[in-house]
């Protein structure tokens, strides 16, 4: 219940300081990239229960001959990599905190259709709500491999105390400024999960 009333509380007062940033960047995307400002995708969260989470839209839309998208990288552009870089691009979610989709704290909700690829003890990263940042975002974020995203997202669940979430968003505010750990080796973001061995 102490976590969830410090999610409502700082996600509502977030929103409301934040409203200026979040109207210039919307602004910005509009201008830069065109419509639709938001990029809305359904993602599982607590015991993998889909909600709709909410992120600025951060790529241009291109498309082969075959009216297929083109990948992140040719999609991707300079303005775009700055919204990730500086976390630009997470602000709306503070909504979904407020709705209680998210939290402030907890593992990155992923890709729907990973859930079937998970095994018994990566599945366990579902056993806490979602969050805007996490311990694996602060121990390497995308520079992680997936195993040892999935560790440390095991690793919170199991040991999650208002204490350790307010270092996470205290290194989390450190790793931004700083700029580490943005992509994975060769990849704009990071590479898709394709299962275990």
């Amino acid at each position: 219940m102490l976590k969830r009333s410090i999610d409502i509380v700082a996600s509502f007062f977030g929103l409301l300081f934040l409203s200026p940033i979040i109207a210039f960047v919307a602004w910005q995307i509009s201008r830069k990239l065109g419509s639709p400002v938001l990029f809305c995708q359904v993602r599982p969260g607590f015991r993998g229960k889909p909600f709709k989470m909410i992120k600025f839209r951060t790529m241009k839309d291109a498309f082969d001959s075959q009216g297929n998208a083109l990948p992140d990288s040719e999609r991707m552009t300079a303005f775009g990599s700055f919204l990730r870089s500086s976390s630009l691009d997470e602000l709306p979610e503070l909504w979904n905190v407020l709705k209680g989709d998210m939290s402030l704290v907890g593992p990155r909700p992923l890709l729907m259709e990973y859930l079937p690829l998970y095994n018994a003890e990566q599945l366990r990263r579902h056993d806490a709500l979602p969050g805007v940042t996490g311990w694996a975002q602060i121990n390497g974020r995308n520079a992680l491999s997936w195993d040892d995203k999935f560790k440390l997202d095991v690793w919170y669940v199991d040991n999650q105390t208002i204490w350790l979430d307010l270092k996470i968003v205290f290194l989390t505010v450190k790793k931004v400024l700083v700029r580490e750990g943005i992509s994975g080796d060769g990849e704009v973001t990071m590479s898709k999960f394709t299962g275990n061995d």
